[in-house]
């Protein structure tokens, strides 16, 4: 089972990873384009809330909704009852997307009004927001069926398909920035075109594969169908409980829109290298795991669902907690070295490191966010995810109000990181009291090799990443060669922290032996 698993989350981590480095290459174009005026700002927000939406809706609700009951239908149900089920979901839901989109079409001037509501003051901002939303919004559409596809074809183990998907997000947005945007009155309008275009190609892109497996829907519109019904029911309180950090982000966006102009863009450029490490590994992980912890749930073994849940955390916590410490400690020379070229000045550097400190704080926490709400949802106990995400939604609120004013966009940040800890630990301690996980032996001496090994690596980088002058003053050529070696020498202390501790790498294959991070 473990090796399994390893296999399936080094697939899902290696095409993320390809779509996070043309991710890289994306923002680099824009950031040297556009870099982080008022333009850019009000593409954020057209970009931002069909993709809120998508993430609430398409890949949080519904995909945590939809996974489980499709396994059960795999599992106990004839091939003809699951064609049933897919074919009722597809119609169902793109019917539900369709009028969605209607009615963003219809009220964008408001939905911009609700969610950047400091545009208002600003009437270029909001208008080119109106303008751009109008043109992304079908993008909720497109990529909520290509979850749909994706979420069918996980389900089936095939999961390089699904995370290679994005790599045409990042290829249609270059594309536009470089080709499109320049014969455009107002380039920026190019790439919220860009995004309509990736939000067709990507689902196309998928169609083949479902149509090989013999799964490609014919969609039926029906609400009485038995396994749509529970999948609706099951995803009214899944809205809240795994989109939570993306409900935070937005509200950031809004509580941003207030502050002087760049500070969405900030937040974003920001937002987008800590979302690296947590598209890699955090959601790797989670798709990976839901599945199998939905089969587990489906065949009632409660150690395999509990050891699953258990190597999963080990997983994320060995790269979430130095990712942490990376990104805290080497915000400057990131920021820098990928983005300081062109429109993107070293105002712009020295303003998103700040909040991309403070974003490094909650990168552990959203990854095990993403783990520990997989436990609730195959389980089907959607309720208590809820009432965390609702706690920690609330919290977010009152930590962007107490910390905005003395630390402005980085304290929004620190907002965001601070409730997904409060989210996580919850998480956690419900899985715990509901007895749906048991940690395995070993977790006390492995929290302490892991606080040992992290607290050489700050040491280390504290000396050896300079101050943010030095990296906004330099060259390219030196930017990028002293990266290269502070990221290299990084990862050298870090493996070897781990090994002079004691961890070794076919721990983490096998999950279900009790000694797992003491015995060697």
């Amino acid at each position: 089972m473990s090796k399994n698993l390893f296999k399936s989350t080094s697939v899902v981590a290696s095409m993320t990873l390809i779509s996070r480095i043309f991710g890289f290459i994306r923002d680099m174009v824009t950031a040297q384009l556009f870099g982080a005026a008022g333009a850019f700002d009000a593409f954020s927000v057209a970009f931002r809330i069909p993709n809120f939406m998508r993430r609430l809706f398409a890949e949080g609700s519904f995909s945590q909704a939809f996974v489980p009951v499709l396994s059960d239908y795999q599992k106990n149900k004839s091939t003809e009852e699951v064609h049933g089920f897919i074919n009722a979901i597809a119609g169902t839901l793109g019917f539900v997307l369709l009028c969605v989109t209607i009615a963003g079409e219809v009220f964008t001037p408001l939905i911009v009004h609700l969610f950047a509501p400091g545009f208002v003051s600003s009437g270029p901002r909001y208008d080119l927001a109106v303008t751009m939303l109008r043109i992304t919004f079908p993008y909720l559409m497109l990529i909520s069926l290509t979850a749909f596809s994706g979420a069918i074809l996980n389900t089936y183990s095939r999961f390089w398909v699904a995370a290679f998907t994005p790599v045409f997000l990042n290829l249609s947005m270059i594309g536009a920035a470089i080709w499109l945007a320049p014969g455009l009155s107002v380039p920026i309008i190019g790439l919220a075109w860009g995004v309509f275009i990736a939000g067709v190609v990507q689902l196309l892109f998928q169609w083949p594969f479902l149509k090989r497996m013999r799964l490609l829907p014919k969609p039926k519109v029906n609400f009485r169908d038995p396994g749509v019904r529970k999948v609706l029911k099951q995803m009214v309180p899944a809205l809240f409980g795994v989109s939570v950090s993306q409900l935070n982000l937005l509200l950031d966006t809004l509580f941003a829109s207030f502050l002087i102009v760049g500070s969405v863009s900030w937040l974003y450029y920001s937002d987008r290298l800590m979302e690296f490490p947590l598209g890699i590994f955090g959601v790797a992980i989670s798709t990976v795991i839901l599945p199998h912890l939905s089969r587990h749930h489906a065949s009632k073994s409660d150690e395999d669902f509990s050891m699953t849940l258990d190597w999963a955390l080990r997983c994320v916590l060995l790269v979430g907690v130095p990712a942490g410490v990376v990104f805290a400690l080497a915000s400057g020379p990131l920021l820098s070295t990928l983005f300081q070229h062109g429109a993107f000045d070293a105002r712009a550097v020295m303003m998103a490191s700040k909040s991309l400190s403070m974003f490094a704080i909650g990168i552990a926490p959203f990854m095990l966010i993403k783990i520990l709400a997989s436990g609730f949802y195959a389980k089907q106990d959607m309720r208590t995810p809820v009432r965390i995400g609702i706690l920690a939604m609330i919290s977010n609120m009152v930590l962007n109000v107490i910390l905005i004013w003395p630390l402005a966009h980085a304290g929004i940040a620190l907002a965001t990181s601070l409730a997904s800890i409060i989210n996580a630990g919850f998480l956690y301690y419900f899985l715990r009291k509901k007895t749906h996980y048991k940690p395995r032996a070993g977790w006390q001496t492995f929290m302490i090799r892991l606080a040992i090994t992290n607290s050489v690596l700050a040491v280390w980088l504290w000396f050896q990443a300079g101050d943010i002058e030095m990296w906004v003053s330099a060259n390219n050529g030196f930017r990028c060669t002293h990266l290269f070696f502070l990221l290299i020498s990084s990862v050298a202390v870090y493996f070897a922290g781990l090994w002079l501790t004691g961890v070794r790498p076919r721990d983490l294959l096998i999950p279900h032996k009790v000694e797992s991070l003491i015995l060697n």
